[in-house]
This record gives structure tokens, C-alpha cells and sequence, in this order.
């Protein structure tokens, strides 16, 4: 059977095992601080969103689950931002067993490499760097955390640390600062804001990114085509935002709290879903922008979901090469194929429609205005987590569109349509050509 199995089916069946064996363990009763243990509803909801490094839930993390539970939550994210078959790959080196090619070519497809050759290198590479910043990014906040928290402050900086790595945006202040109150206490905190956003644009760009950064160090000339543009892409993507909500939002707050607020919540919505600033209390302008962004997400093989920077990026350098009537489609001195800008484009289509559909059934269902319900449903296809408070109150059929919205963000679209379509008849002949006017 494994034979018969594609890469990409591998893939969605791993993640499919990992949240089912993760709804199974937050259902025992010592999962939940409630007697009975959690629903079935509740926990296939929040191991959903664990998995799929989302952060939407339906119940406090901090007040509901134990510290038991919250193990689980955070086993899932970080099994959720590696991937399941990365982790595998790992045990079967640890353990002396050889690496077949198939499982390099599944584990290839899992982080986005360019080529199976060196795969087994490259991926104990991101696991010693992601252990390196994932501790780092702890002890870092571990100060503060201790400071406000004493010993539990221990657990808390560690969680999050992980958490934001893996931009799953879980946390664990519900207890302390009020149920789904996310990092709002650390509004003006320079340390805490500061670490959260690091790792959650490491974790984000990418281990290809990381491999080229690491590779050739300050030789920006050397790194691949794709790592220039996730760059450029990201520094865009968070500079434009902050600016925006610098001037708008938070214009009023004393520039301390007003720099760390506009620069966290430029980064955050992709795709990490902390927030330390109240979503509701946003202007219409803003939000939008929010929903743009958890919508592109962050970049090819990193823990985060969304369409991917590369994504966006394709599309509009298509666009420039079009208004500039060229032929070819090129960055940095290469030229794209025409075939990833039609994934592109396809990519870009799902995710909209995704989202679009999903707001549509949550607002005929819920009697909830539609921009809402979009703002929730990006969230969720975007495996951001950010929300506007709906998602607690939403019932069964509209909780499990979230669940589906969530899972297939981060599968991913591509493997989707891959896994749906493994064997595609390559010999068949063309048809003939005919133009058709768009636009």
C-alpha cells in the first residue's frame, strides 16, 4: 500500500494520523482542568489547529487544558511546524536504520527541498538549528517571564517560545491576564515583542532560506533566486504594514508601546496569530490589510501556512512583465518558468475561494456579517489564529469548516490537487489553439 501511495498522499495521511492520535489523548480526563475530560468536538477542534500550527481554538489554553494537555498542544505544534516526516526521518537516523529512497523523496517534498541528494544532511541541520533558536528564544525571555510568573514563568517561556517558532500562536496567559487574551499584557514590552517576532520570522522564511543564509553568510550574490525573493518579499511584507499601522491605529500610544505594537502586529498575521493589541478596536483599512496578509502567509518548507510570499511574489512580477510587455517572466537574473506561475495563480484561486466559500456557509449559517466570518475563515486557511472572538461561540457544521479550512492550509493547495491527481495521462495529445479576451 505504502508503494501505491504518492509523496503527497503520505503527507496529508501523516498529518491526518497525528491529529487523530492528538483528539484521542486531550479527551482523557486528565487533559482538561473540568471533570469529564473534553468533547470530542472540542478536542478534534484544538488538535486540528495544533497540528496545523493555527491557534484558533475553541477553549482558553491556559484555563481549560492541564499541564498535561498543554504538553500534548505543544508536541503537536512542533510536529505540526517540522512535519511528521521529517521527525520519522530523524528517529530512523538515530536509530541506525537506513533511509530508503522513497522515504527521501516524501521527506523532499515535506521541507520543499530543491533535491533529494544531501536530504538526510540537510534535514539534521534544521533540526540542530531549530532546537539552537527554539532554546534560545526561551531563555532570552525567560527573565520576564520568571520575573512576573516565578517558577511557572519557566514553562510559559518555553511554550511560547515554541509556540512563535512554529507560528502556531497558542499561549498560555488566560490565566493570568484573562481568557483569550493572547500576548496583550506585553503590549510595551521590548524584550518579550522583540523575541516573539524573531522567531516567528525565522521560523517563517523558510529552511531552504536558512540553509542559503547559513551557506554563504553575507553573500547575498550567491543565494539562490528563491531566497532573494522570500526576502525581499518579507522585508516588504512587514515594513509596509508597520508603516501603516504606525500612522493609523496606533497613533495615539506612547511611542515606546506605539513602535512595539504597529511592528508585532505587522509580523503576526503571517502567520503566527499572537496578538497584543485588541483586533476588534482596529479600523476597517487595517483589518483588511490583516486579511491580506494571514491570506499570503509566510514562505515555502517553513512551519508556516498561507499561500506562501513566493506566491504573491510570482503574481506581481508576472503582472510588472506583463505591463512591461517582456516575454518571459524573471527575478534577479533568472528566468521563471511559465509553469510555476500558473501554480501561482492557482494557488492564489484556492485560497480565495476557500476562504470566500468558507465565510459564506459561517455567515448563512451563523447570521454573522460576512466580514466577519471572512476575517475568521482567512485566519483559518491561512493557519494564523488570529480572531475576532466568533470562533468560541460557533456552532458544530461552522466549527468544522474552520477544521477543514485549517488542514488544508497547511497540507497545502499544491499537495491537494497532487495527492487528488496521482496519475496524470502526460501523453495526451493538445488540442488546438483558440484565444479567448480576459480583461
Amino acid at each position: 500500500m505504502r508503494k501505491r501511495l504518492s509523496t503527497f498522499q503520505k503527507i496529508i495521511l501523516g498529518f491526518l494520523g497525528v491529529i487523530i492520535l492528538g483528539t484521542v489523548l486531550l479527551m482523557l480526563p486528565f487533559s482538561t482542568k473540568a471533570s469529564g475530560g473534553a468533547s470530542f468536538g472540542d478536542a478534534l477542534f484544538t488538535s486540528t489547529s495544533a497540528v496545523c500550527v493555527t491557534g484558533l481554538v475553541v477553549r482558553d489554553t491556559a484555563t481549560n487544558w492541564t499541564i498535561f494537555g498543554q504538553v500534548i498542544i505543544l508536541i503537536m505544534i512542533q510536529i505540526g511546524g517540522l512535519g511528521l516526516v521529517s521527525i520519522v526521518a530523524l528517529l530512523s537516523v538515530f536509530s541506525g536504520r537506513k533511509v530508503s529512497l522513497m522515504q527521501r523523496t516524501t521527506l523532499q517534498d515535506a521541507i520543499s527541498a530543491p533535491k533529494v541528494g544531501g536530504i538526510i544532511k540537510l534535514t539534521l541541520f534544521i533540526f540542530k538549528s531549530v532546537a539552537i533558536v527554539e532554546v534560545a528564544g526561551a531563555l532570552a525571555m525567560l527573565p520576564v517571564f520568571c520575573k512576573n510568573f516565578g517558577a511557572k514563568g519557566i514553562w510559559m517561556s518555553f511554550f511560547h517560545s515554541v509556540s512563535a517558532f512554529c507560528n502556531a500562536g497558542f499561549d498560555i496567559m488566560g490565566e493570568v491576564s484573562g481568557e483569550y487574551s493572547s500576548l496583550t499584557m506585553f503590549s510595551g514590552n521590548i524584550l518579550i515583542t522583540t523575541i516573539i517576532c524573531l522567531l516567528i520570522v525565522v521560523g517563517g522564511i523558510g529552511f531552504m532560506t536558512w540553509d542559503d543564509v547559513v551557506t554563504h553568510k553575507f553573500r547575498v550574490k550567491k543565494y539562490k533566486m528563491q531566497s532573494k525573493v522570500i526576502l525581499v518579499t518579507t522585508a516588504v511584507l512587514i515594513v509596509v504594514p508597520f508603516l501603516v499601522l504606525f500612522f493609523t491605529d496606533f497613533a495615539g500610544l506612547p511611542m515606546k508601546e506605539r513602535i512595539c505594537s504597529s511592528i508585532f502586529q505587522a509580523i503576526t498575521p503571517r502567520t503566527a496569530g499572537f496578538n497584543t493589541a485588541g483586533l476588534n478596536s482596529m479600523n476597517s483599512g487595517s483589518r483588511a490589510m490583516t486579511m491580506v496578509l494571514m491570506l499570503i502567509g509566510g514562505s515555502p518548507g517553513s512551519t508556516a501556512g498561507g499561500m506562501k510570499t513566493t506566491t504573491v511574489a510570482i503574481l506581481i512580477i508576472n503582472a510588472v512583465a506583463v505591463f512591461g510587455r517582456r516575454k518571459n517572466v524573471t527575478a534577479f537574473g533568472r528566468r521563471i518558468d511559465d509553469e510555476i506561475v500558473r501554480r501561482a495563480a492557482t494557488i492564489l484561486v484556492m485560497y480565495v475561494v476557500l476562504a470566500v466559500t468558507g465565510a459564506g456557509a459561517i455567515c448563512l449559517i451563523e447570521k454573522i456579517p460576512m466580514g466577519t466570518c471572512f476575517f475568521e475563515t482567512a485566519s483559518a486557511v491561512g493557519t494564523v489564529g488570529l480572531s475576532l472572538g466568533i470562533t468560541p461561540t460557533l456552532g458544530a457544521i461552522s466549527k468544522i469548516i474552520l477544521i477543514i479550512l485549517m488542514f488544508l492550509g497547511r497540507v497545502g493547495a499544491l499537495t491537494i490537487i497532487y495527492a487528488a491527481a496521482k496519475n496524470i495521462n502526460k501523453d495526451a495529445g493538445q488540442k488546438p489553439v483558440e484565444k479567448i479576451t480576459v480583461g
